[in-house]
């Protein structure tokens, strides 16, 4: 089954970091998470995180 996993960074409207996970399907619309942060290093940190666990379960980086 082909899917896909993505991550970013992003800042929101009240001047704090968001970290946005979105997974599914390919093809599909899949979900979203988003976790708000008053700093960015505490989003970097749960991104690194994340991403060694998904790197762990076979998730590749986009070609």
């Amino acid at each position: 089954m082909a899917r896909f996993y993505a991550l970013s960074i992003e800042p929101n409207l009240f001047g704090e970091t968001s970290l946005v996970r979105s997974w599914g399907r390919i093809g599909s619309r899949g979900q979203q998470k988003i976790h708000v942060f008053d700093s960015e290093a505490k989003a970097v940190d749960l991104l690194l995180s994340l991403l060694r666990r998904k790197r762990a379960r076979g998730y590749l980086p986009l070609q």
